[in-house]
């Protein structure tokens, strides 16, 4: 099944459309029911996804959230601390984000500059988020949506596993 968010620019997710958040509910809701039978399927098996942060980034709880959300539907998830926001050049961090994009199949940037990560965006050509995971981003509003019958954390991780499985192919 393709999901409508494959092609989409994932650096500035935090504008969804309303079709995109029906779409990503919908789906979301599919993982939750999924789980409460005890049937959550590794989609993303055999996906390497890693998370940038800078050094001091403060988001150790959001860290964890993308990773359990990547770990349940099969992904490896590695975090990179590169400190790209300390590099002078432009050059060093295209360099770099086109490295990260022959490892990894999609990249959550935490705590790091919006240039830096829309620099990445551009040059890993792969998905990269900026900030999936955090409690401030857009779509964590979207677990309030779902139904009552798991936690609020937990419709949380649904929600990130359903922007997870529609984005990384």
């Amino acid at each position: 099944m393709l999901f409508p968010f494959e092609h989409h620019n994932f650096s500035a997710f935090h504008a969804l459309s309303p079709q995109d958040e029906t779409a990503l509910v919908s789906r979301a809701r599919l993982l939750q029911a999924a789980s409460l039978r005890g049937a959550l399927s590794p989609q993303l098996k055999g996906k390497k996804l890693g998370i940038l942060c800078d050094e001091g980034s403060d988001g150790s709880e959001s860290r964890l959230l993308f990773q359990r959300a990547a770990e349940e539907l099969g992904a490896h998830v590695a975090t990179i601390r590169p400190a790209l926001s300390s590099l002078g050049s432009p050059g060093e961090v295209e360099h770099t984000a086109r490295v990260l994009g022959r490892f990894y199949d999609a990249l959550e940037c935490q705590g790091m500059a919006p240039e830096i990560v829309r620099q990445i965006a551009r040059h890993a050509e792969i998905p990269v988020y900026d900030g999936l995971a955090c409690a401030s981003h857009s779509t964590a509003r979207l677990a309030d949506l779902l139904d009552e019958r798991t936690s609020p954390a937990d419709n949380r991780r649904f929600v990130l596993q359903a922007l997870l499985s529609g984005s990384v192919a």
